[in-house]
């Protein structure tokens, strides 16, 4: 790595950072990682070995990109965003390299939709989340799941399609009912309350 800039940024010689990118401070890009033109981190983000972050998308402060995520454009992460190695977030719903005559696709052929993750959420290594769907507050995807449909705050979703088996915490352990529509957390011992398929803190 290289030593850091006045404001923090530290950015490995290997790593492919567009000048029209705009870094905060304290970020770290490691070896390999390719953030490209308008792209906007927030402060003390980290971005893994061989990472990808697409043109335009967004990432708050305290986000943290394992080895090789893909997070492509529009993406619209949240602050404490976690990505896990070799995750990916699509943008294209009907995907194709060339039209229906047999032309090589341009990106004036297609529409890019992005995913929207919320603040805190976490998305496990391998997993898969399929624009455009958002990704709620403190939610857990588990590894290798591929995400069709929105999640709500706090779910924590596995499987292929993914469903909810559970909550989740702030902590990101999953949650142990108490009965009554009450979740409590095994770490913090924070309480929430479940009510019309949503959780909320208590």
């Amino acid at each position: 790595m290289t030593e850091p800039t006045r404001d923090g940024v530290t950015v490995a010689p290997t790593a492919d950072v567009d000048d029209r990118a705009v870094i905060g401070a304290g970020s770290r890009i490691w070896h390999l990682a390719q953030i490209r033109e308008n792209a906007t981190l927030g402060r003390d983000c980290n971005i893994g070995r061989g990472a990808y972050v697409g043109p335009g998308v967004t990432l708050g402060d305290n986000c943290k990109l394992q080895n090789h995520a893909l997070v492509y454009e529009p993406a619209r992460l949240a602050d404490g965003v976690f990505i896990g190695p070799a995750a990916v977030l699509t943008n294209d719903e009907y995907p194709r390299a060339i039209t229906p005559d047999g032309r090589l696709k341009t990106g004036a052929d297609w529409t890019p939709v992005g995913v929207t993750i919320g603040a805190g959420a976490a998305i496990g290594a391998r997993a898969v989340c399929v624009a455009p769907v958002t990704i709620g507050r403190w939610a857990l995807v588990g590894s290798g799941a591929v995400v069709t449909k929105d999640v709500p705050d706090f779910a924590l979703v596995v499987g292929v399609p993914a469903r909810r088996v559970g909550w989740a915490g702030r902590a990101g352990r999953p949650l142990t009912s108490k009965g009554g529509g009450l979740w409590v957390c095994p770490e913090t011992g924070a309480e929430y309350t479940e009510s019309n398929g949503t959780l909320s803190e208590n």
